[in-house]
C-alpha cells in the first residue's frame, strides 16, 4: 500500500510529510480514547477542524476507522472513532515507516 490519503500530489514530500505524521497522530489518538470529538481530536493533533473532519472521511473511507452513536455525558449523541483490525496494522505500518524515514534522516544529517 502506498499512502493512505491522497489531499495533493504526491510530489509535494512536505505536504506529504505533515499529512502523514497527522495521520500517524490521529490514528494513535482515536485508538487511545475513541470517545473524543472532532474538534478535541483537531486541537490535540494541531490541525483545523476541517482537516480533521476530511482526514477521517478518507479514513473511513479506506476501512481504517468506524464510527459508533452513543450517547455522551451531555446526553447528546455524538460518534465514537474506532479503528478497525485493518486500521491499526496500518497504523503499525504508517508509524514504522515514518520511524525509517526520520532515521534516514538522521543518518544523512550525520554524514554532513
Amino acid at each position: 500500500m502506498g499512502g493512505i490519503i491522497y489531499l495533493r500530489s504526491e510530489n509535494e514530500q512536505g505536504f506529504k510529510m505533515e499529512r502523514d505524521e497527522a495521520v500517524i497522530k490521529l490514528l494513535n489518538i482515536i485508538y487511545k480514547n475513541s470517545e473524543l470529538s472532532q474538534r478535541e481530536l483537531a486541537k490535540t493533533v494541531g490541525i483545523s477542524v476541517g482537516k480533521t473532519n476530511y482526514v477521517i472521511k478518507a479514513l473511513i473511507e479506506k476501512g481504517l476507522v468506524k464510527t459508533s452513536r452513543f450517547l455522551n455525558s451531555r446526553n447528546k449523541w455524538a460518534y465514537r472513532y474506532i479503528l478497525t483490525p485493518k486500521g491499526i496494522k496500518e497504523k503499525a505500518r504508517i508509524t514504522r515507516d515514518f520511524i525509517k524515514r526520520k532515521m534516514a534522516e538522521y543518518e544523512k544529517l550525520l554524514k554532513c
